[in-house]
């Protein structure tokens, strides 16, 4: 042994040019990964979003079983523009989706838009939000009508009220008296003093039958947040929406929908749809199951699927 010297241990350590190796050999394989976690995450928003859509169809048609008709898309006695409405599907099916909470506190002898409904208004129902979809459990101002200066709470789905050629006449007011009576929805609006009546399914089951028409399906939009659902808001659009010939109206971007253009001007758009699912738009059709439409179908087909009319021509589904 050396005296009068120390002794050192030699220490095994990386290199800074393996340490650079390591980091760029972990950065590929999180690149590599990333679209695979959020394909998995898309495929898991999907199957949640069309499980709420599938609780909603059952719910449906569980007030049906008890009530002898689906419930009104919505209650308005009157036409558009700024028409006080009453209650919506989306509130009279609160009790068949463990809601009843929020039902009982609804003033059903009040207009929608009075400050007796401004709890209910507000609240959030899970069941009502799609998690694709974006800035959900938060109230917002709708852009127009007699509720546009309160808050309402958001949601992902609306009710089909029926097929319109432009969205100038729509079954989401009084204006379906003016519209072939065909073209109606299973969840329009109604005006019963004026013959605008609930559907029942057998009304459906004669028409084009329940597995090829539309009941409620995905609308939401990345930008104009204010034209997206709300679903306690019975007025026009913001809790029904239209199937119309126009490929702008599934786009699930308003501003976008408005700066194509085309007939019928911005109206296609409010009662437009739209979801965050790369593959499509999902609907619960009147039979209860669940169908992804893909923003590529015949529009013409697309707005067919809108109305319990039993001439339209009708898809050969999967």
């Amino acid at each position: 042994m050396l005296s009068g010297r120390k002794r050192y241990r030699c220490q095994a350590a990386f290199t800074l040019i393996e340490l650079l190796v390591v980091i760029a050999i972990i950065g590929v394989l999180v690149a590599l990964l990333l679209p695979a976690v959020q394909k998995v995450r898309e495929a898991a928003n999907r199957m949640k979003c069309g499980n709420h859509l599938k609780q909603i169809g059952v719910a449906l048609h569980t007030y049906h079983d008890a009530h002898g008709f689906f419930p009104p898309g919505g209650i308005t006695e009157g036409f558009c523009c700024g028409t006080r409405s009453k209650e919506n599907w989306a509130i009279l099916i609160l009790p068949y989706i463990e809601q009843k909470n929020i039902y009982d506190r609804y003033n059903f002898n009040a207009f929608n838009e009075d400050p007796t409904n401004d709890w209910v208004r507000r609240q959030p129902v899970p069941i009502y939000n799609c998690p694709a979809d974006i800035q959900l459990n938060q109230t917002l101002r709708p852009e127009s009508g007699p509720g546009s200066g309160l808050q309402y709470m958001v949601g992902s789905y609306r009710a089909v009220s029926g097929k319109s050629l432009n969205g100038w006449r729509s079954f989401d007011n009084a204006e379906a008296l003016n519209m072939d009576q065909g073209w109606r929805g299973a969840l329009h609006t109604v005006w019963e003093a004026r013959g605008l009546f609930p559907e029942r399914l057998t009304d459906v089951s004669n028409g084009d039958g329940t597995s090829h028409t539309l009941m409620v399906g995905e609308m939401t939009t990345k930008t104009h947040l204010s034209r997206r659902t709300f679903w306690a808001y019975t007025y026009t659009s913001y809790n029904q929406s239209s199937t119309i010939p126009q490929s702008r109206s599934l786009l699930g971007d308003y501003d976008q929908c408005v700066a194509i253009g085309g007939e019928g001007g911005s109206n296609p758009c409010k009662r437009g749809w739209g979801s965050f699912h790369p593959g499509g738009i999902q609907f619960v059709r009147c039979d209860g199951s669940v169908q992804l439409i893909a923003r590529s179908i015949d529009m013409n087909l697309f707005s067919n699927l809108g109305s319990i009319a039993g001439n339209d021509p009708i898809p050969n589904w999967p």
